[in-house]
């Protein structure tokens, strides 16, 4: 049997390191399903959704470096779209191929035909469709580095005809180089900022993402600068460990140490973050940014200065040229507030709620305690981040991965998978919206089919949660945010995997304890405080009058009882705000 472009594309994977194909089968991708089978050292991965398998992909992407989805004719890789669109703007690798219909049919309107150039042109750095054998092995390659290097989603067309035609040789390289250059600020740029740094006392540090392997590189300049270290939500994991000086995050889901540092300082270094809350950065200090990707320099801020490099290289080039700093009164000053908020953050852990009303911070805090020190956790967008982002500790091997560029609802779940196929080894902990879960719960399967050992912690408030709070301090009463759910437990155990719903507050301990010891998947199901507030560290007058105007308009409207729950649930942040 000679061999098919399929089976070329499969070993072009495997030499590149993939292991798996995240994927829902049929028609113009069953070429490409047989040569997986075929060739044995790559695993094809069933998904029920491929908006699932995009989102898998990209956990297994962002923790290991390269990951591939797939989605058949049309409906197939439309259904790609949100989780490509994740990926991208997360600068996480992500290979997606996307089968089409026979080249014969293309531009007749056939069958579930789409134009997969100008689907993908958003959510992509590379998207081309091969329709020669020859074409398909070169095409493929250069997605594969466009990906890789290029930090993004890169898609390669390939119809189904391409895929059963006699493969052809062609000169190129089958296997990619994963190249790691140093990348630093010119000598001249360097001195600039050693002279500025040098010349100011009060300074504030603000890390992301892109600061992830300059951890300890962080901790020496903020210990000579004696600089106070806040981070982004993407930048907890690599930053907040064994750092003596670091006073949390701020923007929506943050804490008012960090804010705080940032605006009171006369210098701002904000290293490897594309931080996209503008409003909580100041506009009147000296702001410097580092960044490798040049063109994210000053587009959230006005820069003093804006230098291109990796962030472990250009530190490591800036501390010989810095005067460490005798003066702590300012990082002592955000360090003692740090303290107290840490101490603030307690209150809805020492008070756990009551029957079905279950303070979230509880439950998190819980997992905090409970979870392996390399534990993996996924965490849905809304209510979800701002529990994980404010209680899941960093350890220097935990991992924690969202929607946080892209923000959608419905990730952790399918996350979970990604992580768990990448690395059965390690706990992988998913906190799941009750609201994201339901969008695509049909999963579940998939969790049970590969017996994947996920642990999904529902945070079940019968509300959206997040939308809610945004309509609140808008001023406007919450409309259609309540959510009637099914029992997410029965649901676990009709999949076939344990399922526990806890109704109490004393319950929690022993549910999680329990779950976590099982070798194979468990859902919980915790019936959390639909009233649960979570109050950002910059609260504007206009918010404020927003709430209140909104309390009022229920009261006027008859819910009063629903009003004096808020309150109940709220008391200690209402306190400290009005």
């Amino acid at each position: 049997m000679s061999k098919k472009v399929a089976d070329q594309i499969v070993e072009t994977l495997v030499d590149n390191g993939v292991k798996r194909i995240y994927a829902v089968t049929g028609d113009s991708l069953n070429e490409l399903n047989d040569a997986v089978r075929r060739n044995g050292n790559i695993r094809w991965i069933h998904v029920r959704n491929e908006e699932a398998g995009a989102f898998a992909a990209a956990a297994e992407g962002e923790l290991d470096g390269l990951a591939c989805c797939a989605g058949s004719s049309g409906p197939g890789h439309v259904h790609l779209i949100n989780g490509l669109y994740d990926a991208h703007r997360s600068g996480v690798p992500v290979l997606a191929i996307a089968s089409t219909c026979g080249t014969y049919e293309f531009g007749t309107d056939y069958f579930q035909e789409t134009n997969t150039i100008k689907l993908f042109d958003d959510c992509s750095h590379y998207n081309q469709i091969a329709t020669t054998p020859k074409q398909a092995t070169r095409m493929l390659q250069a997605a594969i580095q466009h990906a890789v290097h290029r930090k993004g989603v890169a898609v390669f067309g390939l119809p189904g005809d391409v895929a059963a035609l006699d493969a052809q040789q062609d000169i190129y390289t089958s296997k990619n180089y994963y190249n790691n250059p140093v990348l630093r600020p010119s000598d001249t740029e360097l001195s600039n900022l050693a002279a500025l740094l040098n010349d100011h006392h009060k300074i504030t540090i603000f890390c992301g993402i892109g600061a992830e392997k300059a951890h300890d590189q962080v901790v020496q300049l903020a210990a000579l600068l004696k600089a106070p270290v806040g981070y982004s939500f993407r930048g907890k994991m690599g930053m907040q460990y064994d750092n003596p000086y670091e006073v949390g995050m701020t923007g929506l889901l943050g804490l008012p140490a960090a804010y705080h540092s940032m605006h009171e300082a006369d210098v701002l270094l904000l290293l490897g973050t594309d931080f996209p809350y503008a409003p909580f950065i100041p506009d009147d200090k000296k702001i410097i940014q580092i960044d490798e990707k040049p063109e994210k320099l000053g587009r959230r801020a006005k820069l003093e200065m804006g230098l291109c490099g990796k962030i472990e290289d250009s530190v490591t080039a800036l501390l010989p040229l810095l005067k460490a700093k005798t003066d702590e009164s300012f990082l002592k000053a955000h360090l003692q507030l740090y303290a107290k908020v840490k101490e603030n953050l307690l209150t809805y852990v020492h008070d756990a709620g009551k029957k079905d009303a279950i303070h979230p911070e509880f439950v998190a805090s819980v997992l905090n305690e409970l979870a392996t020190r390399d534990a993996i956790f996924t965490v849905d967008t809304g209510m979800c981040c701002v529990w994980g982002a404010r209680y899941i500790d960093a350890t220097g091997q935990r991992k924690l991965l969202g929607s946080f560029n892209h923000g959608s609802m419905a990730n952790a779940m399918p996350m979970a998978i990604g992580a768990a196929l990448a690395h059965p080894e390690k706990q992988v902990i998913a906190l799941c919206g009750d609201g994201g879960l339901s969008m695509l719960l049909g999963d579940l399967a998939t969790i049970k089919q590969y017996n994947l050992p996920v642990k999904l912690v529902v945070f079940n408030n019968r509300t959206l949660g997040m939308v809610k709070l945004e309509m609140e301090v808008a001023g406007l009463p919450d409309n259609e945010t309540d959510m009637i759910n099914p029992d997410f437990a029965l649901v676990a155990q009709a999949m076939g995997f344990p399922g526990i719903t806890v109704n109490h507050p004393e319950e929690v301990r022993n549910a999680l304890t329990q779950a976590l010891a099982q070798p194979g998947p468990v859902l919980v199901n915790v019936m959390t405080d639909p009233e649960a507030l979570a109050m950002p560290p910059k609260i504007e007058f206009e918010q404020m009058k927003g709430y209140a105007i909104t309390m009022g308009k229920m009261i006027l409207g008859g819910k009063m009882d629903e009003v004096l729950e808020t309150v109940k649930s709220n008391y200690k942040h209402l306190k400290e705000l009005f």
